[in-house]
């Protein structure tokens, strides 16, 4: 048997002809075609139809030589508001004949957030290149990702490549939220499509930059569990010149407020120390102090409250809970019979939805008001899911011996480091269902240029062509032999 240390010099190796070649024009007309056509298609839970976007897919795969067999597009037919609208897909690129290795599963969201026109400097759903930068809905969750691996696979298979094994891509719904989520489903229903050893999910992890430069490839190790509460109060109202003291939207403002100034306590663990850790050595001066200073057993406090000034390393350090939508009243002469808000809880790893929402009670530390969980098909409870995040899943060779071999043909010298993913994404559903899962992608994103789920959503030009490179070079070192 040869050698981690062989091994890694023969991928290596085999990278930098490629990595030094410039993405040749024909592929980056490719890329950048897929790439609008998601965008320009609007998949978002209450208007668009993610079906479309699958179907778009399925067309460009089989249009590039896949059976059609090999690229299905399939989905629930019920509840009935889907109307067809929550289609996916799967495409299989089959390996060498006779392999007796699993396939490894590609998960890639394609519907997007919400988008209002009037938020925005451009058309959310128009892709508009400006100023060095692609704008729109899903330029940085998830589209740009999803574009390079479609563009990968058809690279890859116009080139004839054979992969060691089957690889497969599942283009699914309702990661953003709505009653279809793709990878659950397919996982109930068409186990046999997308089994594998393990799945790499792009929508987690990822290049840092700083000012245009990379200084570490980010791995999702193990990320914050989500969820929702509605926040309410109500009584009985009445007429807006007799106005009564315990207003229904006072009381939940009020306590929101009380959440704004009470965060959730200090907290790290055995991903985030070594996140912290790693991070210190790119960094300078106190910044590089501060984080080292967290990365022990025992974090330093202050170190912590200065890092918590930046809003990634606050999310890294704590529980975030914040306020995300208010609705009250009934007339604008009217004392608003109800009122309620709802918070949105990205929670540390160890603690369940029900821990918090009763953490929230006591942060509100009023009576009148009442705390539910909200599920992300908009179903309310009164209490939620004992279940705790993901643990993290090994440290597979086959899967980190190609990464680091790539990453460094294409950003030479930053370190690859493991990570909490501080959102959440549907890799909970394959760790779940006993699929280890590996969260990273090529789109390097500047560290104060995160806008996903924001208004004039971009990314860098030059970074999406970097990740497309990355997506094909990673996937032919992963399944060359």
């Amino acid at each position: 048997m040869r050698s981690l240390a062989t091994l890694l010099f023969a991928v290596t190796a085999l990278l930098p002809a490629y990595a030094q070649s410039p993405l040749a024009e024909p592929d980056r007309k490719l890329a950048r075609d897929i790439f609008q056509q998601l965008v320009e298609t609007n998949t978002t839970d209450s208007v668009g139809n993610v079906s479309a976007a699958a179907d778009a897919m399925r067309a460009r795969l089989l249009a590039a030589g896949f059976p059609a067999s090999d690229v299905v597009v399939l989905g629930p037919d019920s509840p009935a508001e889907n109307k067809g609208r929550k289609n996916n897909m799967v495409a299989r690129y089959r390996g060498r004949p006779g392999s007796t290795l699993k396939p490894i599963l590609i998960i890639g969201h394609i519907d997007v957030v919400e988008a209002k026109r009037s938020d925005w400097t451009t058309d959310p759903f128009q892709f508009v290149e400006k100023d060095g930068y692609f704008y729109g809905r899903g330029t940085q969750d998830m589209k740009d990702s999803d574009a390079a691996v479609v563009t990968s696979f058809i690279r890859l298979k116009r080139e004839g490549f054979v992969p060691d094994r089957d690889l497969i891509l599942a283009l699914t719904a309702d990661e953003e939220g709505g009653k279809s989520n793709g990878v659950d489903w397919l996982l109930k229903n068409h186990r046999d499509l997308i089994d594998a050893e393990f799945a790499l999910n792009p929508d987690a992890g990822g290049p840092i930059l700083e000012k245009g430069r990379a200084v570490s490839m980010g791995v999702e190790a193990t990320e914050k569990l989500y969820a929702d509460f509605r926040v309410s109060n109500t009584n009985p109202g009445g007429h807006s010149s007799l106005p009564r003291p315990d207003n229904a939207i006072y009381h939940v403002a009020e306590a929101l407020i009380h959440l704004e100034k009470s965060p959730f306590p200090l907290e790290t663990n055995e991903v985030t120390r070594a996140y912290f850790a790693s991070s210190a050595k790119v960094e300078k001066g106190e910044r590089a102090a501060d984080l080292k200073a967290v990365s022990g057993a025992t974090p330093d406090p202050v170190a912590a409250a200065r890092l918590s000034k930046d809003i990634v390393y606050n999310s890294l350090l704590h529980t975030i809970c914040v306020a995300t939508m208010m609705s009250a009243g009934h007339a604008p002469n009217a004392l608003p019979g109800a009122a309620s808000a709802n918070v949105n809880c990205r929670i540390f790893p160890g603690h369940s939805q029900e821990e918090i929402r009763l953490d929230l009670i006591r942060i509100f530390a009023d009576p009148t008001i009442k705390v539910e969980y909200v599920t992300d098909a908009g179903e309310i409870f009164e209490h939620g899911s004992d279940r705790k995040s993901m643990a993290p899943p090994p440290l597979n060779p086959a899967v980190f011996r190609p990464l680091d071999a790539t990453v460094h043909s294409l950003w030479p010298g930053i370190p690859v480091i493991p990570e909490m993913e501080t959102g959440a994404s549907d890799s909970i559903y394959t760790m779940n269902a006993g699929i280890p899962s590996y969260g990273f992608n090529g789109m390097g994103i500047d560290r104060d240029d995160d806008r996903a789920h924001g208004r004039d959503e971009r990314i860098r030009v030059a970074d999406f062509y970097t990740g497309v490179q990355f997506e094909y070079l990673y996937l032919k070192a992963l399944t060359t032999p």
